[in-house]
């Protein structure tokens, strides 16, 4: 089994290949090397800490290690990159406003930035409100006392992420995408501390590189079910978008099983897909969600590609969208959050009230918050109306990211995304290798997604951890032990999300809304809303695209509504 891309002490001569080298020696700090990469640090921000540390749990013996990132890959020419592309560059060359809009913006996380970022290269000023002292909602992250990160959940960056990835260029960080070899790699339980792997060819086109990929891969799937998997997805394959979009009825479990193909696929497979997707099991999960992202990893070359980012998202992303926004005249103010929608008499808005007395107004009013916050601060006056009372259907899904610092170097990892199918774990990774922020090589922090969480949501951190160090032992038999005794934890944080991605269950598409809703001046953004992608990084951002395209087209008549409010104005 190939380990090329594996994070050890290593000799170069066998990688001379790969452009992407970067090394730390911390007996000779001087050595420290980040290809293709920039300052860590970015105005405005905490200052981040050193990729390469000595920290109070540090072990500063010296030891060589060698970590790889790939090329970006190319994937500025494919159709949906070009699309994504005119959809941003519609905003720098949309006709400059007369009287910019004020636009408040409820919600920093991406959906809420993109939304801000694209009126502001559109010529408006957009106001963004932060309920908490941290950017990126799903995406934020925690610096503990001793400098080390703590983050939301375990964020990977795909090739098939066209929005995501014209954002990066559009900001000029790209080089801050550490992409990993174009492999999928999973844990197996009949088979503890070995992994199976679909390696995707660099030679073949999409979906040929996929199919190659299943195909070369013996030890999860016999040959009679890779057969019968295969004539089971046909009717997915010839029926295009429209029989996509009919499988949002039909869980993935009830699916595979109508279509002849064996449970022990869906078994092997589909429980680690769908949990990595949306933290819920196949037989919960819409085969829609499943089917539309085949449709996009599959289709195209690098689709399947994964990418970290190199560090922690407040500072290494949300920041520089933060800084691009300013810059253009629009606000940023965390700490601010909403009360109260307070309603004219007509049931628009009139303002936003916060909880610290103050009082938004604007031109135009955005929620980009998680759809369960939209339904907690509904007025009463909207909840009959059916674009709003659909939303009772969309419910966030629980999820759990765990976070343990061990007191040595864990040898059975990869620098890569792992699928762990485990019972209680989804993925995981060891960020002191996959991440240069995180970086460290004498110890391994691994950062674990906990899903499905809904039993486990309520249940206190040390619960958590002993259940996490159960299952670790089973991926790590030589090196951990539910008892500590052999690789011992140094300290740990968990990240409860009560309320996450909304829940992909059967039935909930046609819940998703438009980002304009029958409330003049009033939208929405958010990855639950109705856009082409999953409920995901991606989603969000293009939701944020879509939702300033609304308002960019609305201009005349949000406009005009702020000119029917001066005569009122002048009187009081």
């Amino acid at each position: 089994m190939s380990q090329f891309g594996h994070v050890s002490a290593v000799n170069l001569s066998r990688q001379n290949n790969i452009p992407s080298i970067w090394s730390c020696n911390l007996g000779q700090m001087n050595g420290l090397s980040f290809a293709f990469s920039d300052s860590m640090g970015h105005k405005l921000r905490i200052p981040a800490v050193h990729a390469c540390k000595a920290g109070s749990i540090r072990n500063s013996s010296p030891l060589k290690v060698v970590c790889i990132d790939y090329p970006r890959p190319e994937i500025d020419n494919t159709v949906n990159y070009l699309e994504a592309a005119y959809l941003s560059s519609s905003f720098r060359n949309s006709p400059r406003p007369n009287k910019p809009l004020e636009v408040v913006v409820a919600g920093a996380g991406l959906a809420g930035l993109s939304t801000a970022k694209y009126l502001a290269d559109a010529g408006h000023k957009p106001i963004l409100l932060e309920a908490r002292d941290v950017l990126g909602g799903k995406i934020a992250a925690w610096k503990d006392d001793e400098g080390d990160w703590y983050e939301t959940g375990l964020h990977i960056f795909f090739g098939a992420y066209p929005n995501i990835q014209n954002l990066f260029g559009e900001l000029g960080i790209n080089d801050r995408l550490q992409w990993k070899e174009h492999s999928m790699i999973f844990a197996m339980p009949n088979k503890p501390g070995e992994f199976s792997r679909f390696d995707f060819p660099e030679v073949l086109p999409a979906p040929l590189n996929g199919i190659l990929a299943i195909l070369k891969n013996n030890e999860m799937l016999t040959w009679p079910e890779k057969i019968k998997f295969a004539i089971g997805l046909l009717p997915a394959i010839l029926g295009g978008q429209s029989y996509v979009e009919a499988q949002d009825g039909i869980t993935v479990k009830d699916w595979m099983r109508k279509q002849g193909i064996p449970d022990r696929v869906t078994n092997e497979v589909f429980i680690a897909m769908s949990k990595a997707l949306n933290f819920i099991n196949p037989d919960e999960l819409s085969m829609q969600c499943i089917l539309i992202a085949l449709n996009r990893f599959l289709q195209e070359k690098h689709g399947s590609k994964m990418a970290f980012l190199d560090g922690n998202p407040p500072e290494r992303l949300c920041m520089p969208v933060v800084d691009h926004i300013q810059s253009l005249g629009g606000e940023v103010r965390l700490n601010s959050r909403i009360q109260k929608i307070d309603l004219n008499e007509d049931g628009t808005v009139k303002k936003f009230i916060l909880t610290n007395g103050n009082v938004i107004e604007g031109d135009a009013y955005v929620f980009a918050t998680p759809v369960d916050i939209l339904k907690l601060l509904l007025p009463e006056d909207w909840r009959e109306i059916q674009y709003f009372k659909k939303l009772e259907k969309l419910v966030g899904v629980p999820v759990i990211n765990v976070h343990i610092w061990f007191d040595r170097k864990l040898k059975n990892t990869y620098d890569h995304l792992l699928f762990s199918r485990s019972p209680l774990l989804s993925v995981y990774a060891d960020m002191s290798v996959t991440c240069k922020e995180y970086y460290n090589p004498n110890q391994s922090m691994l950062e674990l997604v906990f899903a499905p969480a809904e039993e486990w949501i309520s249940c206190s951190d040390e619960e958590i951890i002993d259940a996490t160090m159960k299952e670790l032992a089973k991926l790590f038999p030589n090196e951990i032990s539910a008892d500590q005794s052999k690789a011992k934890i140094l300290k740990y944080h968990i990240v409860k999300t009560p309320r996450s991605v909304y829940k992909t269950v059967p039935g909930s598409e046609p819940c998703r809304p438009l980002q304009k809703s029958p409330i003049e001046g009033f939208y929405l953004a958010g990855d639950y809303t109705k856009q082409k992608y999953l409920a995901s990084m991606e989603g969000a951002v293009l939701s944020g695209k879509l939702c300033a395209q609304a308002i960019v087209q609305d201009y005349e008549l949000l406009a005009s509504k702020g000119r029917r409010k001066l005569p009122e104005a002048s009187v009081v």
